[in-house]
């Protein structure tokens, strides 16, 4: 399965805001969505990084309530992973774990196309292990 194929059953609406928004409101958006993270645009179509709730928890740990009177830009993840709708989900996989992820934007053509989360890959990857599962069963039940 391909990244263009998740994105076409979950669809590849992007949540996002702007670097120069406040912690606050970025925390009331991850909360009124229910998602994890947020990506970061500078200008109408450049992404600029990600804000996710392990940067959320970091700040606050570190800055305690005052972090939430910080811009975005001062605690989005800047150096980000993309990937791209070609690509595999097992790909994916190994993109998130290697980099310690669990959000990544999807660009074509340098344009922002849709997110792929952790979540997304491991409903694939449990669907596929059902249905591995079911065709052997069918295997051993007619041999």
């Amino acid at each position: 399965m391909t990244v263009a194929q998740v994105l076409r059953q979950k669809g590849s609406r992007v949540h996002t805001v702007g670097a120069e928004e406040s912690v606050q409101a970025a925390v009331e958006r991850l909360s009124r969505e229910r998602i994890g993270a947020l990506v970061v645009m500078s200008g109408a179509d450049r992404v600029a990084g990600i804000i996710s709730e392990r940067d959320l928890v970091q700040a606050l740990a570190r800055d305690g309530a005052a972090a939430m009177q910080a811009k975005v830009a001062d605690l989005m993840t800047r150096d980000i992973v993309f990937t791209s709708p070609e690509e595999t989900i097992e790909h994916v996989m190994g993109m998130m774990t290697r980099h310690r992820v669990r959000h990544l934007p999807v660009q074509k053509n340098d344009r922002l196309v849709g997110l792929v989360s952790i979540g997304d890959v491991v409903k694939w990857r449990i669907a596929q292990t059902e249905m591995e599962a079911a065709e052997l069963r069918r295997y051993i039940a007619g041999g």
